[in-house]
């Protein structure tokens, strides 16, 4: 009997672990979250957040990032400089402690008010763990008199510690590395994540001074935001909110369970109400919270608590109105949290998200406080954002009842021919070869099916002028039939842009069934309505099949030459006339009839047969003139409407039929 190699070879001494810089180096995803882009860009924010907790703590005022062509990074701030030496307690050196020891580092008792107080690097992993994931790093310290320098290769020290005396102008650190391709996949961090980060931490940290320099595009950028979320919110509001800036801050002492110890927290919340912008961010301990936690959960509770109750008040409900969520008010709100604590629980070492008990009862608290003496004491702003949020919030409420009347009508995709009026299917199911013609009257599907090839090409008659969708409201165009006909046709749902454009939106390409959509009317003034009212309902409600080149016009002829038994077709007065000095003997020119009372054999060889006919593609080309066109002819500017046809009118006089 042949036994199991495998059940041979696992034993006692299969168990192993992990020892030195291969802890992080052969597992980065678990310090730094993936072992990606994201994981060498959380490796940097570990370095930088040591310098900020050096300048939060009132040592330098000013950090300067170098982002260097070789990928290296080096950050350098005038705070006290990292301790190095010789550390009596631990019986070994510092920079060991610092630079090849995880979990250790000198933020540990900062509830006790030892060295950090309010300390953004907490866990003890981020000077080592950057370390080992790196090519190399150099760190030069000045502090006590002397100059301290390191060098570290792939997670080994080489040369150990040099240690000089030295006259500086500074206290302070420089630490320059180069995140290591064997360890991460990616270390191109982007200069927009450089960007994105600095403007944070300056935004979070009033007064601190952060200078960019990008070797790469050779451009410096400075970060500093003086009163720090203030300044902020008022960048971001532009002038165009409809209340004043609100600002308070307050401290508070508590924990998170009885058995656990107490700690410090303070709070900064700063907001004000925008009808065009809305935004929330929060930050603890200068760590950007893009998952939010503790203080999202206060916020949402403490402003719906008092804005509904506020409604209540002054009885702005509607009989059975349903509450509002915080959905309605984030609508239109513009804020940003700032919290520090001694003692912080993060979901995980990126650090995305807290998830302290007490920081949540605390922030919801005083929230709710300032926010019921702001609405009692501010009536003109108060009363503002109230009927603003109920604006929001029956929005929200009409946007949801759409996008249930959407599914509903367009939902059942299978066999449209049988649930949509006059439309005419073709026999492929090959999607790269189907059309779908859009045919102006019952009398033009008469002719187009009839001189069409029932293979590859399906109708769908459109009945007179529909509604214009640039001017109709949501609500109107999905009760409109020949609309909601057309797209069930489509079969690929709409896009729909509004605030809750994520909840309306059913857009799928992949459910498209045509290659082309191909519109075909009259080459009359109505037939140019019909096309272009056609055109702008695709334009608004799907408009991804005009930026992928979906949409095509038929070009009809305008004349036709008969000349003996031949006939000849022209589609401009140009084409007319070269037809005219071509030809011999007497010839008659007549104008072309609708398509409704074209013969199949003309409608096919003029507009069907893809060997012979002439399509427009409709294109993308500019989009900021084809909205003004589409505003200017559709939309509600009458007198530029006056303006352009008493300007331009006399270019289409020969298409009016005025006899």
């Amino acid at each position: 009997m042949t036994k199991d190699k495998k059940t041979e070879t696992y034993g006692n001494e299969s168990i192993s672990s992990l020892k030195g810089a291969d802890r992080v180096r052969l597992r980065p995803g678990v310090i730094f979250g993936s072992d990606g882009i994201e994981g060498c860009q959380h490796s940097f924010f570990e370095i930088l957040s040591n310098s900020i907790d050096e300048a939060r703590e009132g040592h330098g005022s000013v950090i300067e990032i170098t982002r260097s062509r070789d990928k290296s990074i080096t950050i350098r701030d005038y705070g006290r400089g990292i301790p190095l030496d010789y550390n009596q307690k631990e019986e070994r050196y510092n920079w060991e402690l610092v630079f090849c020891e995880l979990y250790a580092g000198g933020k540990y008792k900062n509830n006790s008010g030892e060295n950090y107080e309010f300390s953004l690097g907490l866990n003890g992993l981020g000077s080592c763990a950057t370390q080992y994931s790196s090519e190399y790093m150099d760190v030069t310290v000045f502090r006590d008199g002397f100059r301290y320098d390191l060098h570290f290769e792939k997670g080994q020290n080489i040369g150990g510690l040099i240690k000089e005396k030295c006259k500086y102008f500074h206290t302070g650190s420089i630490q320059r590395w180069k995140p290591d391709l064997e360890v991460f996949t990616d270390i191109d961090i982007p200069l927009e994540y450089f960007q994105s980060v600095l403007k944070k931490q300056a935004v979070v940290n009033a007064g601190l001074r952060f200078i960019l320099t990008d070797e790469e595009s050779v451009q410096v950028f400075e970060y500093i935001y003086e009163n720090g979320i203030i300044d902020y919110i008022k960048e971001i509001n532009e002038g165009k909110g409809f209340t004043g800036i609100q600002y308070y801050e307050a401290a508070a002492k508590g924990r998170d369970r009885e058995d656990r110890p107490e700690y410090r927290v303070k709070m900064q919340v700063a907001f004000c109400f925008n009808n065009e912008i809305n935004l929330l961010e929060y930050y603890h301990n200068s760590s950007f919270l893009e998952h939010g936690g503790s203080p999202d959960k206060a916020v949402k509770t403490a402003f719906v608590f008092e804005i509904d109750k506020c409604l209540k008040l002054r009885n702005k409900y509607n009989k059975d109105e349903s509450k509002i969520t915080f959905a309605d008010i984030q609508d239109s709100l513009v804020l940003v949290t700032n919290s520090f604590s001694t003692e912080t629980s993060y979901e995980n070492q990126t650090k995305k998200s807290i998830t302290n008990k007490f920081i949540q009862e605390a922030m919801t608290d005083f929230i709710k406080q300032q926010l019921e003496v702001y609405l009692i004491e501010n009536k003109i702003d108060s009363d503002r954002i109230i009927e603003q949020i109920l604006v929001n919030k029956r929005s929200r409420e009409t946007a949801e009842k759409t996008r249930i009347n959407i599914k509903k009508k367009l939902s059942g995709a299978i066999d449209i021919s049988n649930r949509v009026k006059k439309f005419v299917d073709c026999r492929t199911k090959d999607l790269s070869r189907r059309e779908l013609y859009i045919v102006e009257g019952d009398s033009a599907l008469g002719s187009c099916k009839m001189g069409r090839d029932a293979e590859f090409q399906a109708i769908m008659p459109v009945r007179g002028k529909i509604l214009n969708c640039l001017k109709a409201e949501y609500d109107g165009i999905f009760k409109n039939e020949i609309i909601v006909d057309l797209l069930k046709v489509l079969g690929c749902g709409v896009e729909i842009k509004s605030k809750h454009s994520k909840e309306l939106s059913t857009f799928d390409m992949g459910n498209l069934r045509w290659d082309k959509i191909i519109i075909c009317t009259d080459a009359d003034v109505d037939g140019f309505q019909i096309r272009t009212l056609i055109l702008a309902m695709l334009y608004r409600l799907v408009p991804s099949l005009i930026q992928s080149g979906k949409v095509f016009i038929a070009e009809s002829p305008l004349f036709e030459i008969t000349v003996k038994s031949k006939t000849f077709f022209a589609y401009s007065e140009k084409e007319k006339n070269a037809v005219i000095s071509r030809l011999d003997g007497k010839y008659s020119i007549q104008r072309s009839k609708g398509l409704g009372e074209n013969e199949p054999e003309m409608m096919w060889q003029t507009t069907m047969n893809p060997e012979t006919r002439k399509l427009i593609q409709i294109l993308p080309t500019d989009m900021d003139i084809t909205e003004r066109m589409f505003d200017l002819l559709l939309g509600d500017n009458l007198q530029g409407r006056k303006s352009f046809i008493e300007e331009n009118g006399c270019r289409y006089m020969d298409m009016l039929d005025i006899s």
